[in-house]
C-alpha cells in the first residue's frame, strides 16, 4: 500500500508512526497478544495527554485495559497509582493479576483487614480505605498521580455508594481520576458532572460487546430462541428484531382454558383435540437443575454460571446434580482439582475441615459442579473461581453478588427466575440487573458467541422477556448523604461554610438542581400564562379577583356541607345496617342485587388491623343475604347509601344450606310469598344544609352586593378567573418542589452539624476533642461508638466483652428475627450492650428533633446484638465447630462479620481516650479475633 504513496505521504505516515513510537501506549499495546479495541485507545490517549475519563462499556468489555494503563503511565511517569475496587474479593484478584505484571515489590494491597506492601508505587484497595486516607490526610498520598475507580457505578448502592463521591469530591485537583462503569443510560450527565468537580474529562462510551450475546428460552425439552430476525416481503423491515412467535403461542396455550373446554363455545372438545393439546402442553415445563446442565453440556454450551437468588438454592442444587451422578470432569481432571484444592487449603486445620462442608464441596469440585455465594468460606469461593477460570468447574451456582465485577466469565449465563428477593419484598428483575448479570456470558478470546438462557416459568411473558433483554436503561442514581463522621471530618479541614459548598458539589445535589431547572422553566411559562388569564378577566366595573375568590369561597362552603351531608347519611345506613338480626326481610336499595332480600347473617365483623395502613379499621357490615332471585350474596356498604329498614320477620329452617340450590329455591319461594306483596317506602330526601347555614347566606349576599356581579361579560370573566386560579395552584405546587428538592444535602448537613454541636462534638468552626475522636469512627453507628466512649460503657471490659459489644456496632441480621432474643454474653457485656441500647434510643429522640430521618438513610440504626453471643465465645478461645453450631451461621457470614468487627476495633482501639482499658483491650480482642478460619481466609 504505501508504495502507491508520494514521498511526501510516506514520510507524513512515518512521522505518525514514530509521534506513536515515543508515546506511553506504544510499550503498553505490546504487552498484550491482542489488538485493543477503538474505545480502549481512545481512553488511553485521553488519560495520556492528561484528562480525566470516564468509560462506560459492557462486562467483559475489557474496560480494565483503561485502569491497568493509568497503572502503565502513573509507573512511567515515576508517580503513584491507586486501583480501588468495590468489594475485597475483586481487590484480592486485581492485585494478584497487577503483581504478576509488575511484581511483588511494585505492588501492594489495602483492605480493611489487609495491609500488604503499603508503601508500594500501585495500591490496589477498596473505596473505602481510600476515603478514610483522605480525611486522615495520610502520607501515603504524597506523590499520587492517578486513581482508578473501578465499577464507579457503584455509587447508587444505598449503603455504600456515597463513599464513591466523598472520594471524588476531595482527591487532590492534581490527581488524575480514571472511572470504569457498566453501561449506564446518563453517562453524559455522569461525565458533566465530573467534568464540574475534576475538570477536564472525556466520557467513552462504547455498546459493544466483544463476544456476541444470544439469548434463549429453554422449556421442557426444546430451546428456543429469544428473537427472530424478521424481513418483509419488500426488504424494508430486513434485520428487524421480532419475538419468537413460537414463544408467544407457548405464553398463549399455557393461559388458555383448561383441558377439555372449547373456549369459544364453551362446549365438551373432542378426544382428538383434547389429546392434541395434552401432548402440547406436555412439552411445556421448568427443566430441573440436573437436565438444564446435561443440555447444555450435550450442546456444548458448559462452562456455565447458574443464577439462583439464593444461598439455600445455590448448595441444593450442587447436592442435586451429585444426587443424580452428574459428572462433568475425566479422571485427569479430577486429580488436577484435588491437587489445587490440597494446596490452597493445606492452612486449614483437619478439625475445621469437616465444619465447613470440606468433603462435600471437593466432591462436587472433583466432578466440576459448586456453589458461589457470600455464605462460603472466602478461601472456598477463592477456589471455585480459580478452578472456573481454568476451566476445571464447569458449572456454577451462585448468587448475584458473583455478577459484582468478579472476573468469571462463562459461555453461558443461565436465570431460573427473574424474580428476586430484594430485602422488602420479591420483586422483578430490573434491566441493569439482567444486563449485570448474562453480562458474563462469553469469554474474548475464547468464544465465538456468548449465551443467555432463562428457563421457562409458570406465567412467563416472553414480550416483557424482550423488553427486559432489549432495555439499556440503566441510570446511575447518586445515594450520597451526609454522615456524622463526614461531617466533623469536613468542619475539620474546610470549616462549615466551605463544607456546604462541597456538599453542593455533590453528584446527589447536581442530580437533583438538573431536575429543577425543567421545573423551573415551567414556572415560568405558568407566570407567563398567568399574566395573560389576569388581562382577560379584568372588568371594568371592579375588582374581579376578589368577585372570583367570593364565588370560590361559596363554591368551597356548598360542597363541604356537601361531604357533610354524605357522611351523615352513610353512617346512618351503617347504624340501620348494625341494627338488622338474622330473618329480617329487607329491600336492597340499589346495586346488582336491589329488591326484596331475607337477612341470613348481619355481617358486623369486629376491627381488623391493615399493616399496610398502619391501624385498626372497620370496614363496616356486610349482610350475607338470600334474594327473591334465590341468590346469596354478601352485600357491602355501597349498597345501602340510604338506611334499610326490616319490612318483616321470617324464620329461617335450620336444615338450610345456602350451598344447596333446592334449599335456596325452597326459602325464595317462602320469601316471596311472605314479603312479595309489601312495597317498600320511599326515603324521604331530607333539608340540604346549606337552607340554613349563616356563611352561605352571607357569602350569597356579598357576591350580589359586589360591581361585578352586574356585568355583561360575567360569566366570561368567571371562566378566566377559574383557569388563572387552577394555574396558580399548579405554579404554587411547582415552587415547592422546587424548595424541596435545592440545596437539599447542604440542608441535611445542616441538621448533622446543628446535633453536633447539642452534643459539643462542634463549636462553629470549631472541632472538640470528642468531635476528633468521632472522626476517626468510620460507620453506620459512628455516632453511638463516640458516646459510648465518651460516657466510659466500655471502660473495665474483657477483650471478648468488649469484641461483643463491638459487635453490635457492625451486625446487621439479614432479616428481622422476632421470634427469640438473642443469647448475650453476662456480666460486664450484657450490663454495657444494654446501656449501648439506651444511649442509641436517646440518639435516636435527639435525631427526631432535628428532623434526621432514618429513612433516607441518615441517622443511627438501632444496634443489633444478633452477633455478640458468637464473637465473645470466638474471642474467648472456642472452636469453630461449637461457635457455627451455636448461632446456626455460614462459616462465611461468620467470617466476614468477625473481619468487619476486627475492622472496627482498631477504630476503637485509634479512638479512645488515654489512660483508659479500652484500647488495650480492643488491641488483644482483634489478636483473639484473628485466628483460625478469620485468619487464613485473606490473600497475602
Amino acid at each position: 500500500m504505501t508504495d502507491d504513496m508520494s514521498p511526501a505521504e510516506r514520510y507524513a505516515l512515518s512521522r505518525v508512526r514514530a509521534a506513536e513510537q515515543a508515546t506511553a501506549l506504544a510499550p503498553f499495546r505490546e504487552m498484550y497478544d491482542f489488538e485493543l479495541d477503538p474505545f480502549q485507545i481512545e481512553a488511553c490517549r485521553a488519560l495520556e495527554a492528561g484528562k480525566g475519563v470516564l468509560v462506560a462499556a459492557p462486562t467483559g468489555s475489557g474496560k480494565t485495559i483503561v485502569g491497568e494503563f493509568a497503572v502503565h503511565l502513573a509507573l512511567t511517569q515515576g508517580r503513584k497509582c491507586f486501583y480501588t475496587t468495590p468489594i475485597k474479593a475483586l481487590s484480592n484478584q486485581k492485585y494478584s493479576d497487577l503483581v504478576k505484571r509488575y511484581g511483588p515489590a511494585r505492588v501492594g494491597l489495602l483492605t480493611g483487614d489487609n495491609s500488604v506492601n503499603p508503601d508500594a508505587p500501585v495500591l490496589v484497595m477498596t473505596t473505602e480505605v481510600l476515603r478514610n486516607m483522605l480525611y486522615s490526610g495520610s502520607q501515603t498520598l504524597v506523590g499520587l498521580g492517578h486513581v482508578v475507580m473501578d465499577e464507579v457505578h457503584y455509587l447508587s448502592d444505598r449503603f455504600r455508594g456515597a463513599v464513591w463521591e466523598e472520594v471524588i469530591i476531595h482527591l487532590p485537583e492534581s490527581v488524575t481520576l480514571v472511572s470504569l462503569s457498566a453501561t449506564v443510560s446518563n453517562a453524559e450527565e455522569f461525565g458533566d458532572w465530573l467534568d464540574t468537580v475534576r475538570g477536564d474529562t472525556e466520557v467513552i462510551v462504547s455498546e459493544h460487546r466483544p463476544v456476541p450475546l444470544w439469548q434463549h428460552v429453554l422449556a421442557g425439552r426444546r430451546m428456543y430462541d429469544l428473537f427472530e430476525e424478521r424481513a418483509t416481503p419488500d426488504g424494508a423491515g430486513a434485520g428487524r428484531r421480532e419475538v419468537n412467535p413460537d414463544l408467544v403461542r407457548l405464553a398463549r396455550m399455557e393461559n388458555s382454558t383448561p383441558l377439555g373446554r372449547d373456549r369459544r363455545r364453551g362446549r365438551v372438545m373432542r378426544e382428538a383435540d383434547r389429546e392434541r393439546e395434552r401432548r402440547q402442553r406436555s412439552r411445556i415445563w421448568t427443566p430441573s437443575r440436573v437436565e438444564v446442565i446435561e443440555r447444555l453440556d450435550a450442546e456444548g454450551l458448559l462452562p456455565a454460571i447458574t443464577f439462583i437468588f439464593s444461598r439455600a438454592g445455590c448448595e441444593a442444587a450442587v447436592n442435586q446434580c451429585l444426587y443424580a451422578g452428574l459428572r462433568l470432569n475425566d479422571d485427569e481432571a479430577r486429580a488436577k482439582v484435588r491437587e489445587i484444592v490440597q494446596e490452597r487449603t493445606a492452612a486449614i486445620p483437619d478439625e475445621d475441615l469437616h465444619v465447613l462442608g470440606y468433603f462435600e464441596w471437593l466432591e462436587g469440585l472433583e466432578r466440576g459442579i459448586a456453589a458461589h455465594h457470600a455464605g462460603m468460606l472466602p478461601t472456598f469461593k477463592e477456589v471455585v473461581e480459580e478452578l472456573f477460570v481454568k476451566g476445571l468447574v464447569k458449572a456454577v451456582f451462585a448468587t448475584e453478588t458473583l455478577a459484582l465485577g468478579i472476573n468469571m466469565p462463562a459461555r453461558s449465563v443461565v436465570l431460573e427466575k427473574l424474580v428476586k428477593w430484594n430485602g422488602e419484598q420479591h420483586a422483578d428483575i430490573t434491566p441493569g440487573e439482567y444486563t449485570q448479570l448474562t453480562g458474563r456470558a462469553g469469554r474474548r478470546g475464547i468464544d465465538v458467541e456468548g449465551h443467555a438462557v432463562v428457563l421457562w416459568q409458570r406465567g412467563m411473558d416472553p414480550v416483557a422477556l424482550a423488553g427486559l433483554a432489549g432495555t439499556r436503561t440503566y441510570p446511575l442514581r447518586s445515594s450520597f448523604k451526609p454522615s456524622y463522621n463526614m461531617a466533623v471530618n469536613l468542619v475539620s479541614q474546610y470549616g462549615r461554610h466551605r463544607s456546604r459548598e462541597l456538599l453542593e458539589t455533590s453528584f446527589a445535589q447536581f442530580q437533583a438542581d438538573k431536575s429543577v431547572v425543567g421545573i423551573s422553566r415551567q414556572v415560568q411559562k405558568n407566570e407567563e400564562g398567568l399574566t395573560g388569564y389576569r388581562d382577560a378577566m379584568t372588568c371594568h366595573l371592579g375588582d374581579f379577583d376578589e368577585y372570583a375568590r367570593l364565588r370560590r369561597e361559596l363554591k368551597d362552603r356548598e360542597t363541604e356541607l356537601a361531604k357533610q351531608g354524605a357522611v351523615q347519611r352513610r353512617a346512618a345506613a351503617a347504624a340501620a345496617l348494625e341494627r338488622l338480626k338474622p330473618g329480617d326481610v329487607i329491600h336492597v336499595p340499589t346495586g346488582k342485587f336491589a329488591g326484596l332480600a331475607l337477612v341470613l347473617d348481619p355481617g358486623v365483623a369486629p376491627a381488623r388491623t391493615d399493616r399496610s395502613r398502619g391501624y385498626d379499621y372497620y370496614e363496616g357490615p356486610r349482610p350475607l343475604v338470600l334474594t327473591a332471585e334465590r341468590q346469596v350474596k354478601r352485600l357491602a356498604a355501597i349498597d345501602f347509601p340510604v338506611p334499610v329498614e326490616p319490612l318483616e320477620r321470617m324464620r329461617i329452617p335450620r336444615s338450610f344450606n345456602p350451598r344447596s340450590p333446592q334449599s335456596r329455591r325452597d326459602l325464595a319461594s317462602a320469601l316471596r310469598t311472605k314479603a312479595g306483596h309489601i312495597v317498600p317506602e320511599r326515603h324521604r330526601k331530607q333539608r340540604s344544609a346549606a337552607v340554613d347555614d349563616a356563611e352561605i347566606a352571607r357569602l350569597r349576599t356579598a357576591l350580589r352586593a359586589h360591581p361585578c356581579h352586574g356585568c355583561d361579560e360575567r360569566e366570561d370573566h368567571a371562566r378566566w378567573a377559574e383557569r388563572y386560579h387552577r394555574l396558580k395552584r399548579d405554579t404554587r405546587q411547582l415552587e415547592r418542589r422546587i424548595e424541596g428538592r435545592t440545596n437539599t444535602i447542604a440542608r441535611t448537613f445542616d441538621r448533622i452539624c446543628a446535633l453536633l454541636t447539642d452534643l459539643d462534638y462542634l463549636h462553629g468552626d470549631e472541632v472538640t476533642e470528642d468531635g476528633r475522636r468521632l472522626a476517626r469512627l468510620y460507620g453506620e453507628l459512628d455516632l453511638l461508638a463516640s458516646e459510648c466512649l465518651r460516657d466510659g460503657v466500655w471502660e473495665g471490659l474483657q477483650p471478648a466483652e468488649l469484641a461483643a459489644c463491638a459487635s453490635a456496632l457492625v451486625y446487621e441480621a439479614r432479616a428481622a428475627d422476632d421470634a427469640m432474643p438473642p443469647k448475650l454474653p453476662g456480666g460486664g457485656a450484657k450490663d454495657a450492650l444494654a446501656e449501648m441500647v439506651r444511649i442509641w434510643g436517646r440518639l435516636d429522640a435527639l435525631e427526631e428533633q432535628h428532623k434526621i430521618n432514618q429513612a433516607e438513610g441518615v441517622g443511627q440504626r438501632e444496634p443489633d446484638l444478633g452477633f455478640a453471643w458468637a464473637a465473645y465465645r470466638w474471642a474467648s478461645g472456642h472452636g469453630l465447630d461449637e461457635v457455627l453450631r451455636e448461632i446456626e451461621m455460614p462459616a462465611g457470614d461468620f467470617v466476614r462479620w468477625t473481619k468487619q468487627l476486627i475492622d472496627v476495633l482498631g477504630q476503637i482501639a485509634a479512638a479512645a481516650p488515654e489512660g483508659g482499658t479500652v484500647a488495650r483491650a480492643a488491641r488483644k480482642a482483634v489478636d483473639a479475633l484473628l485466628r483460625g478460619v478469620v485468619a487464613y481466609s485473606s490473600v497475602g
